[in-house]
């Protein structure tokens, strides 16, 4: 059984004005974010909704972590965008981490590749951050 949920209609419409590589793109890290909540208890139930037009992910019952919006950056239109509060220090934390896997807008975006291979280990890592950002908890074995 999937943890994955199907996608409501409004997120689906969200997607849907999206290119067909990023829309495709972004339900991939969709169905990860909710993979990666299945493996922290903690993380508990996600909501998802839309923020400014774009599907974003929340941890409303346990208010474990913050918000995660997947678009595309003003910087990269080609590309998607994992957003997060600019106020947290997640993005910086992931330029240290993992330079070369990603780029980054600012302190609020990491960019990932709509054609190439989804770094699923490293990307693992930095949603988990986000969703424990707040009760961090020692992170799943990503591999």
């Amino acid at each position: 059984m999937s943890v994955t949920p199907a996608i409501p209609a409004e997120i689906d419409a969200a997607f849907a004005r999206l290119s067909a590589a990023a829309r495709s793109r972004l339900i991939e890290i969709r169905r990860l974010i909710y993979e990666v909540a299945s493996t922290t208890p903690a993380i508990g139930p996600l909501t998802e909704t839309l923020k400014w037009g774009e599907p974003a992910y929340l941890t409303t019952a346990s208010k474990s972590g913050t918000t995660i919006r997947l678009g595309v950056a003003k910087s990269a239109p080609d590309d998607c965008a994992l957003f997060f509060n600019c106020k947290t220090s997640l993005v910086q934390q992931f330029r240290e981490q993992f330079t070369g896997h990603f780029l980054f807008e600012g302190n609020r975006a990491l960019i990932i590749s709509a054609q190439s291979d989804l770094p699923v280990t490293e990307l693992s890592f930095c949603i988990h951050a986000a969703l424990t950002y707040h009760k961090p908890v020692k992170p799943a074995v990503y591999e």
